[in-house]
């Protein structure tokens, strides 16, 4: 490797260093630093082109809602639903304040978990703005980086907006239009939302550039959008999406429970991949313990809904005895500290695209259809196929309770399906404080003095 590439890749690397280190005020206030090195430079190849997506997907391993970490949606989430009970001790811990749901405008987890979003969409609007204005890159190229950005940018958006409603949408750098930002209306945001998906499909390229499918290709653009169409109830469309998918032979569901959440499989869509080589995954790290807990326990009434014929509560929890308490922790993921040879974090796997269009048969009034798709996840799991004779409300019922055995802990999909289904409210019999106007977060305060324009504040807070 030539000096002059090793600086490029490095001046690419620092970049998006100095970009993940701005703040969610840095991104609402002003432009990059003046000392900052100048985009264009960071696209005069394809290689620095790289090295900058690189340092997005590593951020969003490392802080953001897609990290399997404290951070991240599956346990913030999970223990703000019902498949988490979390045992911090600490009184301002934030994660605590959501399991016990009595977070405030304050919330430590719920302003990090704005700001590291924020900070990602500027990142990314960065690099769709470099590849197009790139003088040298060539016109495939632009097109699988600006899709690659565009195609993180559009999930940060979606899942922000289940989280907290009506939020800022902006596209550009630009530090005078970022300075007065206001909440989009529902139905603007969401067109855009869409409409940016359905351009970032377009753009991704079909083919995995790396065997790993650590970087998003066409078909987890497809997933992407089904998951968008199914929010706004556009079901056909939906449906076609997710068949595209199966129908790919790329994809080939995996029959062994053991190799679920290993990296190899061929029925991932799409993986991040650890910072270090055999670095272990963060919810790995965030879910073992031995003795007495330390952060999150299954719940005892999620537990209950595994047989003990069903090979997920051998495989994907483990039993902890502590005194005469038995406590069940999240296992999916195995291996801990640098002897990590055979998983990264799967964001999206063909599991779920089966489950998404089973649900997504069932509003097509086509239940009947549904059930093989159910009974995939059932059979894996030791468990009797369902009869083809069941009733279309039985066939919904299965399928939501076969949802929640399957992911849990897996990035929010359980708050997203209740809040999909209106079912949220259902949290009060396990959950007491639980209020309605909980089916949103606070925008955090500290945002708000920043910028007014960004109240009202959401109801009940």
């Amino acid at each position: 490797m030539t000096t002059k590439i090793k600086y490029k890749i490095a001046t690419a690397l620092l970049t998006a260093v100095l970009l993940f280190n701005i703040s969610c005020e840095k991104f609402i206030e002003t432009d990059f630093p003046s000392n900052q090195i100048p985009t264009q430079l960071v696209f005069e190849d394809e290689q620095t082109a790289d090295a900058a997506l690189a340092g997005l997907y590593s951020g969003l391993w490392t802080n953001s809602m897609f990290s399997g970490g404290i951070d991240g949606m599956g346990a913030l989430l999970g223990t703000y639903t019902d498949d988490l009970t979390c045992v911090y001790t600490s009184s301002s811990n934030g994660a605590l304040d959501l399991f016990n749901n009595q977070q405030i405008p304050t919330n430590t987890a719920v302003t990090s978990f704005w700001t590291y979003a924020y900070q990602q969409i500027y990142a990314a609007n960065s690099i769709i703005e470099g590849a197009r204005n790139s003088k040298t890159l060539s016109g495939a190229v632009k097109d699988r980086i600006r899709g690659e950005a565009l195609f993180v940018r559009s999930l940060l958006y979606m899942q922000l907006y289940q989280i907290f409603a009506e939020i800022p949408y902006t596209d550009t750098t630009d530090y005078v239009v970022n300075s007065q930002l206001s909440r989009m209306p529902k139905d603007d945001l969401l067109t855009k939302i869409e409409t940016d998906l359905s351009e970032a499909v377009n753009l991704l390229p079909t083919a995995y550039k790396n065997t790993e499918r650590i970087y998003p290709n066409k078909y987890a653009g497809y997933m992407a959008l089904a998951k968008m169409k199914m929010l706004l109830k556009k079901w056909n469309e939906a449906d076609v999406l997710c068949s595209t998918i199966m129908q790919n032979s790329a994809y080939v569901y995996q029959t062994d429970m053991i190799k679920v959440f290993q990296k190899s499989g061929s029925h991932i869509i799409w993986q991040l991949k650890p910072k270090n080589n055999n670095d272990a995954t963060k919810e790995a790290s965030l879910y073992t313990f031995t003795g007495a807990p330390t952060s999150f326990v299954l719940r005892p009434d999620l537990v209950s809904l595994f047989s003990t014929t069903d090979l997920r509560r051998q495989n994907y929890m483990a039993a902890v005895p502590f005194g005469q308490q038995t406590n069940y922790r999240s296992a999916k993921y195995k291996n801990l500290a640098v002897n990590n040879p055979t998983e990264y974090s799967i964001i999206y796997r063909l599991d779920e695209v089966c489950l998404m269009q089973a649900e997504i048969l069932t509003e097509l009034n086509r239940a009947s259809e549904a059930i093989p798709l159910i009974n995939r996840s059932r059979q894996r799991a030791g468990l009797p196929a369902l009869s083809s004779t069941l009733s279309a409300n039985d066939v919904k019922i299965q399928m939501r309770d076969e949802k929640r055995r399957e992911f849990f802990t897996e990035h929010g999909i359980r708050f997203f399906d209740l809040k999909r289904w209106g079912l949220l409210d259902q949290l009060v019999i396990v959950k007491p404080n639980w209020k309605s106007f909980h089916s949103k977060w606070p925008l955090p305060q500290k945002e708000l003095l920043l910028n007014p324009k960004l109240n009202p504040q959401n109801t009940g807070y």
